[in-house]
Parts: C-alpha cells; sequence; structure tokens
C-alpha cells in the first residue's frame, strides 16, 4: 500500500528530557524509509513506532553532533542482525568520515554488506537514487559542517476526460497517447498529450536541521508540501540561538512564508522548555506564517499533505 508519511521518532535537542528522546525522523516514501538523524535510543523508538531495520532504505545525517548520530552504531549491528537484503544508503558530510568510521565500527559485530556510503561535500549534491525522488543535499550554517536534505518527486501529468472525450481519444488512445505524447484519431485529428492533460506537482520534502538562518535554508524549503525544521528556541532567544547557530520557532515561521510551504513542522526543541511552554513555539510560528502548523511529539506520525492542485 502506498504510505507517505513522517514518523517521529524523537524531537529533542542536545539533550533528551522525560517527554523528548534525540532526534529520529522517518519519512516513509511508498515503500521507501528515509531516516534522518538517528540520535541515541532511535533503535528503541522504532520498535515503540512498529518499524523495523528492514524499513529503512536511506540515512540521512545531517551533521555529527552526538543527538543527530549516537543511534547509528545500534542501527548498523541492527541492519546486520536482523539480515536486511536491500542496500542501504548513508548519507554524510564528507568532512565527518572520521566519525562515521568511529560510529559504523563502534563495537566488535557481524559486518553486513548492504550499507552504501555516500559522503557529499561542496555547497549542494544531488544525488542518483534510483528511486521515484530525488534527494538534494545542501549546506547550511552551523558550527560544524551540516547539510540540510530535500526529497522531490517529479512532476506527473493528470489526464482531462472531459478534453479527451471532446478530442475523441478513447480506448487504447489514451494509454498511446500518454506513452508517445501523440495520437491520430480515427477522423484523422493529430491529438497532442499537452492538449488533453495537465501538469501535476509532484510532492516534495525539506528536512532542516542545526542551521542559522541562510541561502541553504530556504532554497531546501522553497515550495515544499511539508517542512520538518528545528525551532530550538523561542524568540526570546534570537541571539542565543544565532551564537550556537540555530533557529528560533518565528525564524521558522518567517522560512515557511517566504519559501511558499504547505505545511510547517517544529522540532529540536531545548530541554530548557517545560511542556507548559510549547503552545507558544507554534504562536511564534503562527505570527507569520498562516499555514498548517504541528509542533511534533515522539511517535507521532504525520502523513503528507494532499497533492497541490494540477495546473
Amino acid at each position: 500500500m502506498s504510505v507517505r508519511e513522517l514518523v517521529v521518532l524523537g524531537s529533542s535537542s542536545a539533550v533528551p528530557t522525560r517527554h523528548r528522546n534525540h532526534n529520529g525522523y522517518l519519512l516513509r516514501w511508498d515503500g521507501q524509509g528515509v531516516l534522518f538523524d538517528p540520535g541515541e535510543g532511535t533503535q528503541r523508538q522504532m520498535i515503540m513506532a512498529g518499524l523495523a531495520a528492514n524499513d529503512i532504505t536511506w540515512m540521512c545525517l545531517t551533521h555529527f553532533h552526538g543527538d543527530h548520530c549516537l543511534g547509528v552504531p545500534g542501527l548498523v549491528q541492527r541492519i546486520a542482525r536482523d539480515g536486511v537484503a536491500h542496500p542501504v544508503h548513508a548519507v554524510f558530510p564528507a568532512s565527518g568520515a572520521r566519525y562515521w568510521e568511529r560510529l559504523r565500527h563502534a563495537t566488535p559485530h557481524r559486518e553486513s554488506d548492504v550499507i552504501v556510503e555516500t559522503p557529499v561535500a561542496g555547497e549542494r549534491a544531488t544525488l542518483a537514487t534510483g528511486d521515484p525522488f530525488t534527494l538534494t543535499a545542501r549546506l547550511l550554517s552551523h558550527p560544524v559542517e551540516a547539510y540540510g536534505y530535500r526529497l522531490e518527486e517529479p512532476d506527473g501529468l493528470t489526464m482531462l476526460p472531459a478534453r479527451l472525450a471532446e478530442l475523441g481519444v478513447r480506448g487504447p488512445l489514451v494509454r498511446g497517447l500518454q506513452e508517445d505524447g501523440r495520437v491520430t484519431t480515427p477522423d484523422g485529428r493529430a491529438v497532442t498529450l499537452e492538449e488533453c492533460s495537465v501538469r501535476r506537482p509532484g510532492q516534495k520534502v525539506a528536512f532542516v536541521m542545526d542551521t542559522r538562518l541562510c541561502d541553504g535554508v530556504y532554497e531546501l524549503a522553497e515550495g515544499v508540501d511539508l517542512l520538518v525544521i528545528e525551532s530550538t528556541f523561542l524568540d526570546e532567544e534570537a541571539a542565543l540561538a544565532a551564537d550556537y547557530g540555530h533557529l528560533t520557532a518565528g525564524q521558522a515561521g518567517e522560512v515557511a512564508k517566504r519559501a511558499g510551504v504547505g505545511r510547517l513542522v517544529l522540532t529540536h526543541i531545548s530541554e530548557r522548555y517545560r511542556p507548559s511552554d510549547e503552545p507558544r513555539f507554534v504562536e511564534q510560528a503562527a505570527r507569520v506564517f498562516d499555514g498548517e502548523i504541528t509542533l511534533v511529539h515522539d511517535l507521532d506520525r504525520i502523513p503528507l499533505p494532499p497533492r497541490r492542485a494540477p495546473h
């Protein structure tokens, strides 16, 4: 069954709390599973969410601060222990390759050859996934080298039944039109695909963790259906956020507004805040962004918004 949803495995920042585990986010996409930033405890959180190592096909690390990667050793070993047979692509900043090696080989275990290492470098890198989406990594602004990720489905076409009938395109001719882009009807009329269809925008998701506001944030977020973005601090701590290379809730809302985002998902909440402070994150983001806003909690499942209207 086709499922597209975000499963939140953890949503704290540097320190886990009683209410929030370290980071961890699995994007389920039509049989693919893109795991972002598995922090400490991710393996157990996956069990709590009813997920297994076999659900992971991609593992994408934004950077090598512990709250974003200390779950790697357990997951690597679980992938081997459970006999995962399909490739698991591991994407991470090339500058942190020594940390990746330490995490992957943290303790003795039976090795698996299914993990395909894919280090990224430079301002941006678009990966040829072989899957029904492209994956782009974009450099962000953080004290250590960090990347955000954008997953993008190619645009499709929606056929217009009334227009097909009007032009006399019926039965096998419809399939021929879709495959060849042009058919000739029984009455000799040449009909093109453009005359009988409209473009259907592919779905897009951006994942933006530890960063200050920068060009990369806006580039990743541009026009996405779902923006998963850190909002470590409330706006009162904007100076502290900038100093540590993070965003506030209001800045996340600003990004969503400027980029034309469909749904805004706030996460990576500092341990300094109590549950009673949480409504303020949504309130501050909503001052600038009037779309749908979700402040996540561990084990939330967030479906991708409906496809945008064809045009």
